[in-house]
């Protein structure tokens, strides 16, 4: 095919170049930020495995366990991959969402945006499929990811109240499956709906360590998965249960107090990444305003657009090095 004679085609080509570049920009730089925690969360794997005694076998037949899906639905749902840890990341949110559910919602997204490019900016299927499958699954990801690190965070300010509950209880003579229904009973959710599933498993017959470490995956935090390990470790050795988890409701206190101080430290370079990031975006508007004719040549010349492509990922790499440097694990 020849460029020269179809001069629609070279649009396409730059669109669709542009595009690969930002998804492998946004590839590699997750890959970046997840690799820090592989090494520990590998760990906390091999210590839940020891503790348990078993490997995460029940993954699949959970997820098709659902009751109010067809059979149908169970076929299609196994098509969906890796559909283990996006259950957990639907669960981690609090969700009630099948996996089956998100992704006939993705596929709905990726129809949805596919005609808004192809209807409203008036592109061709093969610009507007790409841009639709792109925004179709990176939506709802992001969501997923921004509820499930919101539910997470509320968890864990609450998760050291919930600590003392259950060391005043154990100081008092009751057993821990009673002061973990005292935390069900006492603790406002997300901490207590999920001490509840932990209290209602134990009370149907199911053994404490597994509730501890189901619900361990659906948190997804080290500070939880340290509190299963001590229980599980007390209980297999003997010990001062109430003082070792006096010592851990101290050590999440004392995280939480420097993370709050590394936050008030940074906010200045958190806010100059804030305006820089947005500056381009405002001064768009306001060019719109004025002459939207001398800006939408960005988007109809091809020059145009591979400016617009190179900006976006410069700004992308910029913001993410940015808020990576005022970011401390602790």
């Amino acid at each position: 095919m020849d460029l020269a004679s179809d001069p629609d085609l070279l649009p396409v080509l730059i669109a669709g170049t542009v595009f690969l570049a930002l998804l492998l920009g946004g590839i590699a730089l997750s890959v970046s930020v997840s690799g820090r925690n592989r090494v520990v969360r590998s760990q906390l794997r091999a210590m839940e495995r020891r503790w348990k005694g078993t490997e995460r076998a029940e993954a699949p037949e959970r997820i098709d366990s659902t009751p109010e899906e067809s059979e149908l639905g169970k076929q299609l749902g196994r098509l969906v991959p890796r559909r283990a840890i996006l259950q957990d990341r639907l669960e981690q949110t609090g969700s009630s969402m099948s996996v089956l559910k998100y992704a006939l919602l993705c596929l709905a997204l990726v129809g949805f945006f596919t005609l808004i490019v192809m209807l409203v900016f008036k592109r061709s299927l093969v610009l507007g499929l790409p841009i639709g499958i792109f925004l179709g699954l990176g939506i709802p990801h992001w969501m997923l990811g921004v509820l499930g690190r919101r539910r997470v965070a509320n968890f864990l300010q609450l998760f050291p109240e919930a600590i003392d509950l259950i060391v005043r209880g154990l100081k008092s003579g009751l057993p821990i499956q009673e002061s973990i229904a005292n935390v069900a009973r006492e603790v406002p959710d997300p901490v207590g709906i999920e001490f509840r599933r932990i209290d209602d498993g134990v009370k149907v017959g199911r053994p404490l360590e597994e509730m501890l470490w189901a619900t361990a995956r659906r948190i997804d935090s080290p500070d939880f998965k340290f509190f299963v390990i001590s229980l599980s470790v007390q209980r297999e050795t003997g010990g001062n249960l109430a003082e070792a988890l006096q010592n851990l409701s101290d050590i999440l206190r004392r995280r939480r107090q420097m993370r709050l101080k590394v936050r008030a430290l940074s906010s200045e370079a958190r806010a100059s990444a804030y305006i820089i990031g947005s500056l381009p975006f405002v001064m768009f508007m306001l060019l719109m305003l004025v002459n939207a004719g001398y800006v939408t040549q960005l988007f109809t010349d091809p020059r145009g657009m591979i400016l617009v492509g190179i900006g976006l990922l410069s700004m992308l790499i910029g913001v993410v090095v940015m808020f990576k440097m005022v970011r401390f694990e602790i």
